[in-house]
């Protein structure tokens, strides 16, 4: 006989969907501001400024693994539950680190060379990145612990979503109105760019996330209870077995987590989690270098567009689950492709767009909205009962994006002919060229994922885990 779904009430959903708030507060200055606030407003060269934002990709992509391996076997802090004790470290580690990452380097002046601030930066951004990964896949761990339904997981991945996209409007309502505050001190506003004297509003933008962020996460350790799953109940009654153990209900194998790396659905939905991180986190972290030097818009448009977008993307969270109850994961992931593929050849065949590129962003938040709810259903659904390793899928899942992001970014870092923003303008083709491959192209190698993900649906290979445990049992 099944297990009976799990479902939580409203505040419960609320309460764990905010968890995750900080984060994506800092997320969404790390992607959308770290570039230019390094490029210029410190003046650093291009490729050092793609160095910080690759150091800090590989020590997330680097931890997400080990944290989710260490999160799924470590006991917690007493009662406190393992996943909400992994979640506090990470959010002190963010909260300690952060504020350093978007100032100017203590001690530092304009006789100091580049490769001595770079030094001083790259602790503070592993530290940060650290946080942020255990933060991460302690809170995603949580879902296919806190309810067993698969249309509740969508549901509550969309509120956790929804809440994504709030904390993202945040960001870029507070910057636009740092940048208007300072735009009445302006001579000629409209015309005015990004530079070192825009300093202080990136810095208390880092601080007022914090406080925000600090606030949202209190919520969260409040208001969210971790229970036990059956399978860890049952792990210490009984004996362990180096790969799998048996269950005397429903599903009767435990996955360990090397069991994973037999799963050919287990690379399927990766490669598809990879395909869509990198569509969100590069459209995202050049969308201000596209506006400011391709399409020479004022400074203000790299709060509102951005803004426009997350707010297209909170709109389209709302009819996920309708959506996806209608025409499936597959079909309604599609969709999202087919947006982001028509802004894409958008701004292909209208290099010159100015203001009409509002329109564009409002394809590009909903597309990128559906894409991120739906690839991370799919996890949810990869995982179903195999809870006890979860936080190890996530973390791999996590290990792909961060490390394809970051070798992604320093390609085109390499490739920018104007070495530095305080000596030279970038061309205006470069970021154009850079909006249309990073949507366009990598939006084709997603549906290519995509079609094997509907010849060979997610399923877990029981045949697969036998010959390993075989193995395993010859090798001992």
């Amino acid at each position: 006989m099944s297990e009976p779904a799990r479902s939580l009430p409203f505040f419960k959903r609320l309460s764990y969907a905010v968890g995750h708030f900080l984060n994506d507060l800092c997320a969404s200055m790390w992607f959308t501001y770290l570039l230019i606030f390094y490029h210029s407003v410190l003046g650093f060269e291009t490729t050092y400024a793609g160095v910080l934002l690759l150091v800090g990709q590989i020590a997330d992509a680097l931890s997400t693994p080990l944290v989710g391996y260490e999160s799924d076997h470590t006991p917690g802090c007493g009662n406190y539950g393992k996943r909400k004790s992994w979640h506090l470290v990470g959010t002190l580690c963010v909260v300690l680190s952060f504020a350093f990452i978007f100032n100017q380097c203590l001690g530092c002046d304009q006789n100091t060379p580049q490769w001595a601030s770079l030094i001083y930066f790259i602790p503070f951004i592993i530290i940060f990145q650290f946080g942020w990964a255990a933060t991460q896949i302690s809170h995603l761990s949580l879902i296919p612990e806190l309810v067993t339904c698969e249309h509740a997981k969508v549901e509550l991945t969309a509120y956790r979503y929804a809440f994504t996209v709030v904390a993202n409007i945040t960001v870029y309502a507070v910057a636009y109105l740092l940048l208007h505050l300072q735009g009445k001190d302006n001579s000629d506003p409209l015309t005015d760019s990004v530079g070192p004297k825009d300093m202080s509003i990136f810095r208390n933008l880092a601080l007022i996330v914090l406080g925000i962020g600090i606030a949202f996460s209190t919520i969260f350790h409040l208001g969210t209870a971790e229970g036990r799953p059956e399978g860890e109940q049952e792990e210490a009654e009984g004996e362990k077995t180096p790969l799998l153990h048996r269950r005397q209900k429903n599903f009767p194998l435990l996955l360990q987590w090397k069991c994973w790396l037999r799963q050919p659905s287990f690379y399927q939905v990766a490669a598809l989690y990879m395909c869509t991180r990198l569509i969100v986190n590069l459209s995202q972290t050049y969308i201000s270098m596209y506006l400011t030097s391709s399409l020479r818009l004022s400074k203000k448009f790299i709060a509102t567009i951005p803004l426009l977008m997350y707010m297209s993307g909170f709109l389209s969270s709302f009819i996920m689950k309708p959506l996806n109850k209608l025409i499936g994961k597959s079909l309604t992931y599609f969709l999202g492709l087919l947006l982001i593929a028509i802004f894409s050849g958008w701004v292909l065949l209208d290099p010159c767009m100015s203001e009409r590129v509002y329109g564009a962003a409002v394809l590009l938040g909903a597309g990128s909205a559906t894409i991120l709810v739906i690839s991370l259903s799919m996890t949810a659904e990869l995982i179903g009962d195999q809870t006890q390793s979860g936080a190890f899928v996530y973390g791999a899942m996590s290990f792909t994006d961060k490390f394809a992001n970051g070798v992604a970014v320093m390609l085109i870092q390499a490739l920018n002919p104007c070495p530095t923003a305080l000596d030279c303008n970038t061309p205006v083709w470069f970021y154009h060229n850079v909006m249309v491959a990073v949507t366009g192209g990598v939006t084709v190698a997603a549906v290519l994922v995509l079609c094997s993900l509907l010849i060979w649906p997610i399923k877990l290979r029981l045949r697969v885990v036998a010959e390993a445990v075989c193995e395993e049992a010859s090798v001992n």
